[in-house]
C-alpha cells in the first residue's frame, strides 16, 4: 500500500496497520485482558458466573474501538457493545459497587494501551513515527473508553435504581445479610424474609437461558414453588434473584424427610420447561441455612465449568463433587495435572471414556472386579479386560500412585472436556 508523505496522513495510515495487526490477537488478546480483570477484579465475574459475558464485553469494546481508528470513525458515533451494557446491568443487579464497574475500565484501558505499546514498538518504527502512531492510538483510546465507560455507569445506575425499587431485592438483600454470617434474631429475621429460618432447609440455584419474554424469575419461582409441594413442604419456599436468569431457593422440609435428591431428578424429567438445578444437602437452622447454600453453590461451579458434561440436576453430595469443585478456579492447571497423571488416557476420545469409567467404578469398589461388574452391569471378563487395557493406555501401573489416579478420574467425570487432551 502506497504511503503519504504528509506526516499527519503517514501516522493515521500507519496507526490503521498496527491496529490491523492487533486485530488478527483480538481473541488471545481478549483473554489475556480477562484473566487480568478476573485476577485483579474478581467482583467483575461474579464467582465465575460473569466471567463469559465479561469475555464478550471485552471482546466487544476491542471490536468496536480498533476499526474506528482503521477507518477514522468518531468516538462519538459509537455505541457500547451489547455485552458490555448488560454485564453492567448483571453487577447492578449483584450490588457490586460501581466503583469496582469504573476500576475495571480503567485497568482494562491500562492492559490494551501496554499491548498497543508492544505492538508499535514491534514494527520497528522510526522513532518520531512511533510516538506519534502510539500517541494518535491512544487519544483516540482514551476518548473511546471516556464515552463508553460513562454509558455503561448510567446502564449500571439505572438498572441498580429499578432492581432496588423492586420488593423482592430487597428481601434478596435481607437474604445476603443473613448468608454473610454473623449472629442474628433469628424469629426477627423470619418475619423479614417471610421464610421459616428454624426448619431443616434444602438449598438450590436455579438457572435458565434468557427469554425474549423476560418472565425467567418469574417462571423460576413458580417451578420452585411446584418442586417444594413435590416435596411435602408444608410453607412456602423462599425464593430470591441472584440475577436475571439466576434464583436462589431453599425450601423448608418437614423433619426426617428422606434425601430428596431423586425426587428433584424426577421432578425435572417431568418438566420440558425446567431450569438448571444444583442443590445442598437438607441441613437444620441458620447454619443449615448458610451451608446448604454454599455447598449449592459450590455444585455450580462444578455444574457450570466450560466443557462440564450437560447435566440438569447437580447434587452437593453426589460422590467426588465437593473434591471437583476445589478445582474449578484452575482448569488450565487441573487439564495439565490430569494427563500428566492419567497420561494418553486422559484422552478425549469414546473409547477412553469407557476405559475411564470402568478403572474408576474398579477404584471406588476397591478393586473388586466382581463389586465393579455389578455396578457396571458389566461381565467380569468385560471389567477385567478394560482395566488392564486402561492401565496399558497410561502407560504404568496404579499401584504407587492410586490416590492421584482416582483424583485425576474424578475429575475427568465432573469436568469433561475441559480437563482433557484433544
Amino acid at each position: 500500500m502506497a504511503r503519504s508523505h504528509d506526516p499527519g496522513v503517514l501516522s493515521t495510515e500507519t496507526a490503521a496497520m498496527i491496529v490491523d495487526r492487533l486485530s488478527d490477537k483480538l481473541p488471545a488478546m481478549a483473554q489475556s485482558l480477562l484473566e487480568l480483570l478476573v485476577q485483579e477484579r474478581a467482583e467483575m465475574a461474579g464467582d465465575g458466573e460473569l466471567k463469559a459475558l465479561l469475555y464478550d464485553a471485552v471482546q466487544g469494546n476491542l471490536e468496536a474501538f480498533f476499526p474506528a481508528i482503521r477507518h477514522g470513525i468518531p468516538i462519538d458515533r459509537i455505541e457500547p457493545p451489547t455485552a458490555a451494557l448488560e454485564h453492567a446491568r448483571r453487577l447492578a443487579q449483584r450490588g457490586t459497587s460501581v466503583d469496582e464497574l469504573v476500576r475495571a475500565y480503567r485497568l482494562g484501558h491500562h492492559g490494551v494501551l501496554k499491548v498497543i505499546l508492544d505492538e508499535v514498538r514491534a514494527a520497528q518504527l522510526d522513532s518520531g513515527l512511533g510516538l506519534q502512531v502510539f500517541e494518535e492510538i491512544a487519544a483516540g483510546s482514551f476518548a473511546y473508553i471516556d464515552r463508553v465507560s460513562h454509558q455503561v455507569v448510567n446502564a449500571y445506575q439505572a438498572e441498580r435504581d429499578r432492581w432496588l425499587n423492586n420488593q423482592n431485592q430487597m428481601r434478596a438483600l435481607r437474604v445476603r445479610e443473613v448468608l454473610g454470617g454473623g449472629d442474628l434474631d433469628i424469629d426477627e429475621t423470619t418475619d423479614l424474609i417471610r421464610y421459616p429460618l428454624h426448619r431443616v432447609h434444602l438449598a438450590l440455584i436455579v438457572w435458565c437461558a434468557e427469554q425474549a419474554e423476560g418472565d425467567e424469575l418469574a417462571d423460576m419461582e413458580r417451578f420452585v414453588a411446584d418442586l417444594a409441594a413435590v416435596l411435602g413442604a408444608r410453607e412456602r419456599p423462599l425464593f430470591v434473584a441472584s440475577d436475571r436468569t439466576t434464583g436462589w431457593a431453599w425450601i423448608p422440609l418437614p423433619a426426617g424427610t428422606d434425601d430428596p435428591v431423586d425426587q428433584i431428578r424426577e421432578f425435572v424429567r417431568s418438566r420440558p420447561d425446567a431450569p438448571w438445578v444444583t442443590t445442598g444437602t437438607a441441613l437444620d437452622g441458620l447454619s443449615g441455612f448458610r451451608r446448604s447454600h454454599r455447598q449449592a453453590v459450590a455444585a455450580r461451579t462444578v455444574a457450570m465449568a466450560p466443557g462440564a458434561p450437560p447435566r440438569t440436576v447437580t447434587a452437593a453430595d453426589e460422590p467426588g463433587l465437593v473434591v471437583a469443585a476445589q478445582f474449578s478456579s484452575d482448569l488450565d492447571n487441573a487439564r495439565s495435572w490430569v494427563c500428566h497423571v492419567l497420561g494418553p488416557l486422559a484422552t478425549d476420545s469414546d473409547s477412553d471414556e469407557r476405559l475411564r469409567d470402568t478403572l474408576r467404578g474398579f477404584l471406588r469398589n476397591s478393586s473388586s472386579f466382581k463389586s465393579s461388574a455389578d455396578e457396571l452391569h458389566l461381565h467380569v471378563n468385560s471389567v477385567k479386560y478394560r482395566v488392564q487395557r486402561a492401565i496399558e493406555r497410561r502407560g504404568k501401573p496404579i499401584d504407587t500412585d492410586r490416590i492421584d489416579v482416582e483424583v485425576a478420574l474424578l475429575l475427568c467425570h465432573w469436568f469433561g472436556t475441559a480437563v482433557l487432551a484433544p
